[in-house]
C-alpha cells in the first residue's frame, strides 16, 4: 500500500466531491451528504442540512486546487488550509481504527474538517513525492480528477464510464481501420 489508510480514505473522498462537482446529479441534498459521510468513514459533527451542504460545494475549487497543483505549488495550499484552520495535528485512536492523526477538533464544520483531511493527506503525497498519482483523467471531454493508488500506476481515467466511453471509442476506430483496410 502507498499511503496510510487514513490518508487514502482522505485523498478518496476529496477526489470524490471535486468528481460530484462534474455530473448532473452529484452531491446536492443532505441525504446525498449523509452517504457520503458513512461512506468516507467521517466522525464528529454533521448538521445534516442544506446550509452543511452548500459549506462543503463552496470548498471544492480549494480541493481541486490542491488536487491538480505541481507540487511545491501544492504545499502553499496545504500550509494555508492548515494556517486558516489552526490545525494542530494530534494523534487519535476510534472506532476500531488505530492511531492516527486528526488536525481539527471532531465539534467544527464538516467543510472544515474535510480542507483540513485533505490538506494532512496531502501532506504524505508531498512527502513521498507522490503527485504523480493525482491526475486529470484521460478522457478528453472530462476535467474529472484520477487518484492512482494501484501498484502498477496505471488507472488513467476518473470513473468506470469514462474508461468504457474511451474503450468503445478506440474499438470502433480499430474497426473503422479495418474497414478502410480492406476496401
Amino acid at each position: 500500500m502507498v499511503f496510510t489508510h487514513d490518508t487514502a480514505a482522505s485523498l478518496q473522498a476529496a477526489v470524490t466531491l471535486v468528481n460530484s462537482e462534474l455530473e448532473p446529479v452529484g452531491l446536492r441534498t443532505p441525504e446525498e451528504l449523509d452517504d457520503f459521510f458513512a461512506d468516507f468513514g467521517y466522525t464528529g459533527r454533521h448538521d445534516g442540512d442544506q446550509a452543511e451542504v452548500d459549506e462543503v460545494h463552496a470548498i471544492v475549487p480549494r480541493l481541486r486546487a490542491v488536487l491538480t497543483a505541481h507540487r511545491d505549488e501544492a504545499v502553499r495550499i496545504v500550509n494555508e488550509m492548515l494556517r486558516d484552520a489552526q490545525a494542530l495535528p494530534q494523534l487519535q485512536r476510534h472506532d476500531g481504527l488505530d492511531w492516527h492523526l486528526h488536525a481539527i477538533a471532531p465539534d467544527r464544520p464538516l467543510a472544515e474538517r474535510i480542507v483540513v483531511e485533505t490538506a494532512m493527506a496531502m501532506i504524505d503525497v508531498i512527502r513521498a513525492d507522490e503527485m504523480s498519482r493525482l491526475a486529470i483523467c484521460a478522457d478528453e471531454t472530462c476535467e474529472g480528477i484520477v487518484l492512482d493508488l494501484s501498484r502498477n500506476r496505471s488507472r488513467r481515467f476518473c470513473s468506470v464510464t469514462c474508461g468504457n466511453r474511451n474503450a468503445v471509442a478506440a474499438y470502433r476506430a480499430r474497426q473503422a481501420e479495418a474497414e478502410e483496410a480492406g476496401e
